[in-house]
Order: C-alpha cells, then structure tokens, then sequence
C-alpha cells in the first residue's frame, strides 16, 4: 500500500466513524481500490470474494454494465430535482413496476431514503390511519423478539429490545409490544406454543394496537433467525381477525433472497404496508420505498387526518429511481430463481460440515442465505483480518458468521467462500481448545 493511502487509512481511523464502532477502539478497515462482479480490489492489489453483497444489496454484483448505463443515461437529463409538486417518469415507471410485481392489495408507493426511513414512514401510515379514523388511542406496535427494523428512533423502538443493538435508548424510546419470537422452521405446520405469546398479547391490548410488524420468514439483523410460513400465515389471520394492519419489513429478504420475490409469498399473504429496500437499486444509490393498500391509503386520505406527514429532501431521486429501474429490469429478465436456488443447495452442503465442530451452535440455510451461529461471540479485530488473508470478504457479527452472496456468483466462488467461513470455524475451534494462560 502506497504511503498515501496508509495516511488515508490513519486519517480514517481517527476521525471517521464506521457503522457500529468505537473511535477509541476502532475495528480494521481495508481500503478498496474498485469492485466489479463479485470481486472487491483492494489498494494493495489483493481481491477478495465479496460474501455480503454490501450488506446485501449488490444482488447484481458490482460495475454492471446495465446498472451503470442507466445512471449516466440519466445523468444527461437530470440528477435530482425535488419531488414536492413535481414529478418525473423514472419515479413513475418504478412505481408502476413496484406495484406490478408485488401482491395485487398494493396499489400506493411512497418513495423514501433508506430502509429505516421506509419503516418510520410505515410506521407513520399506521398511526395516521387510526387516527383519521377517529381512533387515536391506537399508537403501539406489535411484534416479536429479535427482530431489526433500522437505526432511526421510530425503527429502533421495534428492534429487539434486550438483546438488539438499540437498548442504550430504550428509556426514550417509544414503548411497544413484543412476542415471544417463534422458534418453528418447518414451513407447512408450526406449534401452537409458538405464537400463544403473540396472540395474547394482540388480544389484550387490542385497543391500543395499531399494527404489526414483522420481518417475514427471515430475522436479518437481530440474530439472522428463520421461521415458519405457517407461523407468518397465522399472524396475517390473528391481523385479520382482530382489524389489526400488518406491516411486513422486506428490506433485506425482498427481490428474491429467500427463493421468492418477497418472502410474504411463500404464506401466501399480502401485507397493508410493505417496506423495501436495499437490494431495490441493486446496490448502486441509497433508496427504499412503502407500499400500501388502497385500504389504508384511502382511510388516511379519507379521514380526519388526509395528509401524509413526511417528505424527505431526495424522495424519488431520479437517480435512484432509474437505477432502481433497471435493476428490477436485470433482475427479472434473469433466471434468478435458478439462481439462489444452485446457491442455496451448495450453502446447504458444503456449510453442513461447520455443525459437526465443537465452537458451532448451529448451521442454518435459507434461500441465498448462509448462517454458522457460534455458541460465543466473535472477534471482530482478529476474525475480519483473518478473512480478508483468505480471500474473501464477509462481515461477522455478535455469534453470527454468515453470507449472502450475489445472485450471479459461480459455484467456484462461492466454494471459495465456504471454505473460508469453515476455515475460520476450524480456526476457532482450535483456539478455544488451547489452555488458557495460567492453567493446567
């Protein structure tokens, strides 16, 4: 690495914070040259194999010739012009083709910034639709344990609130509900013991709830935990049963991650509000959207209350939106399901040997989703380093080693991978059963 770079790296290390990090205690960072397909270039000429699809968005891999013709093509015309009162056909044309391709019942698009900014906008639709509805009692939340929803205020007071990565706020934060959250994986039955929790607590505070929200089938952040289809069928009905709205968070398994477009199909279900994001630009600009059901479009507009109380600077930015455009556009011209399909068998064989060592908790798969949960936390200052000298790049966190790799990824690759991620358990292993200074 030239001397430049290593003052940028210093520089970097005392002034820049990075996403969940100390400044007195900063973790590793690796300055990165250039990305293209599945590859990260490094400043010092190193490649590695990138495992996370930049926290799970480069669905496409990096530098796609069509993604990239995209911006500049829009670039000619327009990078940004505000969307209060104007409007411009990227923004219309995603709109349609977000209500095209999910479930019928959403017919409304709100266009926001990041997925947290989704999910406080969704948020907002619950509570303004009770309250146009002369019901403002109902301003609580339910959902389940171990869930992420983001970062904002409004998303953490939906984060889990004991073990996530939010309760240092918890004393300012909105209070809501939380299930217990289901343990049950088979996708055609689920015990009852698992949702009993989520039942009583919607019926004994039905009057003050407005909604739901859950991730479906897959919690990302909040443990990379999967469950049932059954178990999410069944909250849609206790919803139904119980004039409750469901908010489904899809930003990380949406556009195809769990082997179907969104995850809520495989129960067979709609939500009244869906939160998207992340994988929606393929990666390349920050945007994210809330669609809606004409049944809770029509209750706020309709109501006491008819104006919906948010509207970000860069909503519908032109060059999200045509990006955005052409990435659902690669996506669904592609054999994608083929795709996460090759990816979920091989996750599924080549990880199974992680479960037999003794420092593994469990291995579990789902879709193009890859998890090795760890019986202790890593070490995040000796675990990055270590797979960055093998080659790859995959970013552990709490007991969690996991992946979630581009669709367009070779099966060559992706061994690759796998054998760093089984490495760095072996690794493990064996550091956990050297004696420990001043024993035996």
């Amino acid at each position: 690495m030239s001397n430049n770079w290593e003052d940028l790296v210093n520089f970097d290390k005392q002034h820049i914070w990075h996403p969940y990090t100390s400044l007195n205690h900063p973790t590793p960072v690796f300055p990165v040259k250039s990305a293209s397909g599945v590859r990260l270039t490094l400043e010092d000429g190193r490649e590695l194999i990138d495992g996370m699809s930049s926290w799970w968005a480069a669905i496409h891999g990096y530098n796609h010739p069509t993604l990239n013709a995209a911006i500049e093509n829009q670039l000619k015309s327009m990078s940004h012009v505000m969307f209060g009162g104007l409007t411009h056909k990227p923004a219309v044309d995603l709109a349609k083709k977000l209500i095209d391709i999910s479930h019928d019942d959403l017919q409304h698009v709100f266009f926001a910034d990041s997925g947290s900014v989704a999910v406080e906008v969704a948020i907002k639709m619950a509570l303004q639709y009770w309250s146009s509805l002369g019901q403002p009692q109902k301003q609580r939340l339910l959902t389940i344990k171990n869930g992420y929803h983001g970062d904002t205020f409004g998303a953490m007071a939906v984060c889990d609130p004991d073990n996530g990565m939010h309760h240092l706020f918890s004393n300012v934060l909105a209070q809501h509900l939380f299930a217990k959250s289901p343990d049950c994986r088979d996708q055609t039955t689920y015990d009852q013991a698992a949702i009993d929790d989520f039942e009583h607590l919607l019926k004994d505070n039905i009057g003050t709830i407005a909604a739901v929200i859950i991730e479906p089938l897959v919690q990302g952040a909040g443990g990379m935990r999967f469950y049932s289809a059954a178990y999410l069928k069944k909250v849609r009905e206790l919803c139904d049963e119980h004039d409750v709205l469901l908010i489904l968070d899809e930003i990380a398994t949406g556009f195809g991650r769990t082997g179907t477009l969104f995850a809520y199909e495989q129960a067979q279900i709609a939500p009244d509000i869906l939160c998207v994001g992340k994988a929606l630009t393929g990666g390349y600009v920050s945007l994210a959207a809330t669609l809606c059901s004409s049944k809770v479009a029509d209750g706020i507009g309709g109501g006491q209350h008819p104006t919906l109380m948010h509207g970000p600077t860069f909503m519908a930015n032109p060059l999200a939106c045509a990006v955005a455009n052409a990435s659902l556009e690669v996506l669904l011209a592609s054999p994608w399901q083929t795709s996460v399909q090759r990816i979920e068998k091989q996750l599924q064989s080549e990880l199974a040997p992680c479960s037999q060592l003794s420092a593994v908790k469990e291995v579990r798969v789902k879709g193009a989703i890859g998890v090795i949960e760890l019986h202790q936390p890593v070490d995040i200052h000796w675990i990055q380093p270590r797979f960055v000298e093998l080659g790859v790049w995959v970013r552990p966190f709490s007991t969690l080693i996991y992946v979630m790799p581009p669709y367009i990824m070779t099966t060559a690759d992706l061994s690759k991978l796998t054998s760093a991620m089984h490495q760095v358990a072996c690794d493990i292993d064996t550091i956990n059963d050297q004696p420990k200074a001043g024993g035996k």
